[in-house]
């Protein structure tokens, strides 16, 4: 029997059982469309994570208060801080940072007119849009005279202005807004960043000057953080060593006992969230891969259930000359055509779930050819390892047996 005829015996027999051969890679189908929106999914998570990183800027460090310690474990209500005069040391003292950018927060409740919202308010320096990485919709930035002034000046984010009802931002331009009962003048409003993180929402906050908040509204210099820039990403490790050796000496620390302030750049950011999301990735993938297993096992059983039903046409076939290898071949042709067939409807319809997720829910997802290729190379695999025990089996029927088969 010739390689060509093999073939065509193995599809007409496929469609000759047009229902069955539907319902046989199903399982396959489903296994490959989850795989395939899975890993779309974690791509997409990776590589929103990277843009949002990106934009805030490869060569921004964010130092944090760390916890005091003493006999190697954390003293309890003993929270290293930082303040402004830290700040001031850095600006000061530091020769390897372009910029530095302290930050003080509060969640508290903002009124304009007879609408309020909960919202953060930051009070931050004037160069908060260069280091951060901001635009201004609209209006202008509050100015370091305005600062040092203790004006009652605000940049308000566009999530602000959606919670109080308005359908536009810049409805608040140039308004006047109480923040814990002290008036302050809309002076700008950002641009959007984006969607929120885990980390908070980046468009819901009010900046004000870090003297006002400081005297005004927070009442203390205890800073949340403090922002700076290197001047290059190759400086990173240089201007690490610059802020060490500034706070260090600020904190009066001695020699061999550990910081109680921790530093961290976007790089560190991008690699524990792409880490994560990659975890994430494998486990959803990795779970939904178990239904191409299924979906194989399913092959597997409908081929030893066709091999018993179709006994005496093997029987024919090896009277009429048919060899082992050629029953082998057809009936793995019929497993593989299955998968594969599976394999492709799959991949359509987990690119389709995916841009489904993405337009409906917001959520970031990325078809990847890599992925894509992988599910259907699996998918085929799957088919030539379930499809080889039914293959086998019907190859080493006797013809004699078979014929005699009722």
């Amino acid at each position: 029997m010739l390689f060509g005829e093999t073939i065509t015996v193995a599809l007409s027999a496929l469609r000759a059982n047009k229902l069955r051969s539907v319902l046989t890679m199903l399982g396959i189908v489903i296994g490959v469309a989850a795989v395939i929106a899975m890993i779309a999914l974690g791509t997409g998570a990776q590589a929103a994570v990277k843009d949002r990183i990106a934009a805030l800027g490869t060569t921004l460090l964010t130092i944090n208060p760390g916890q005091q310690r003493g006999f190697g474990v954390a003293i309890a209500d003993a929270q290293a801080k930082l303040t402004m005069d830290d700040a001031k040391a850095l600006d000061e003292r530091a020769t390897a940072l372009l910029a530095v950018q302290p930050e003080m927060n509060r969640s508290l409740q903002v009124q304009w007119g007879n609408k309020n919202a909960n919202t953060q308010i930051v009070g931050t320096s004037a160069n908060y849009l260069e280091v951060r990485k901001y635009a201004l919709h609209s209006g202008r930035m509050f100015t370091t005279a305005e600062d040092e002034g203790r004006q009652r000046v605000a940049v308000v984010g566009p999530t602000v202005a959606t919670n109080m009802g308005l359908d536009t931002p810049d409805a608040l331009l140039g308004e006047n807004i109480r923040i814990r009962g002290i008036q302050f003048t809309v002076v700008g409003i950002l641009e959007s960043k984006g969607q929120a993180t885990p980390f908070g929402n980046p468009d819901d906050q009010i900046l004000i000057p870090i003297n006002t908040a400081r005297f005004r509204i927070i009442g203390s210099d205890r800073l949340r953080s403090i922002s700076v820039l290197a001047e290059t990403e190759d400086k990173i490790p240089e201007a690490m060593a610059d802020i060490q050796r500034v706070l260090r000496r600020e904190h009066r620390i001695r020699q061999g006992r550990p910081d109680d302030f921790q530093m961290r750049s976007q790089a560190d950011f991008l690699n524990t969230l792409g880490e994560t999301t990659q975890v994430f990735t494998f486990l959803l993938s990795g779970i939904a891969a178990v239904s191409l297993l299924v979906g194989g096992i399913g092959i597997m059983n409908i081929m030893l259930v066709s091999v018993t039903e179709r006994t005496r046409e093997i029987g024919v076939r090896k009277a009429l000359g048919a060899t082992r290898r050629n029953i082998l071949l057809q009936f793995l042709i019929e497993a593989v055509v299955l998968c594969c067939l599976g394999g492709i409807v799959g991949i359509l319809l987990g690119a389709t779930g995916a841009t489904l997720m993405s337009r409906t829910a917001g959520w970031n997802t990325q078809v990847s050819p890599a992925a894509v290729g992988l599910a259907f190379a699996f998918s085929a695999l799957v088919g030539v390892l379930f499809g080889v025990w039914p293959a086998r089996r019907a190859a080493s029927l006797d013809p004699i047996i078979a014929l005699r088969y009722e």
